[in-house]
């Protein structure tokens, strides 16, 4: 199993930050066309993107410093709903916010598609974060990830 790092840096307060990850609102304005979120430990964590969809469950909230959810694809042999986990950290900073995300138990076939996913979509969680419009999402997996 593997695990992909990054973070980044926000214009706004970890209050604000953690409405992007905890509401259907929040998580569509910058990852996904849909989002059913019960953000509350062993709730419901469901978001389609780019037609895949996302399926696991909340497994710690912390208002406004870490959200960790289950990650994983209904159906999938490599990464099945629930089969992976996402961390976000969110701590204040002289700016804003510094997201800290990591995503473990990734199978090593799903690291680049994951990356190449989560290289997309954090500058756009750094505009929505920080109160502005991300634009139209056009992101599609490559053929072979479906991250």
């Amino acid at each position: 199993m593997a695990e992909y790092t990054d973070s980044i840096d926000i214009a706004a307060p970890p209050e604000s930050v953690f409405a992007y990850l905890t509401t259907d609102a929040g998580m569509t304005a910058w990852m996904g066309e849909f989002a059913d979120l019960d953000p509350v430990p062993g709730g419901r964590f469901s978001v389609d993107i780019a037609g895949h969809p996302v399926r696991g469950e909340f497994l710690h909230i912390e208002s406004p410093r870490r959200v960790v959810v289950s990650w994983g694809f209904p159906g999938s042999d490599d990464l099945p709903a629930g089969a992976s986990t996402v961390e976000f950290r969110l701590t204040p900073i002289a700016s804003g916010t510094r997201v800290d995300l990591r995503h473990s138990d990734l199978p090593d076939i799903e690291v680049p598609g994951h990356a190449a996913g989560w290289s997309h979509f954090l500058p756009r969680l750094v505009i929505a974060g920080a109160g502005g419009d991300a634009g139209p999402d056009d992101w599609r997996p490559t053929p072979d990830h479906t991250g």
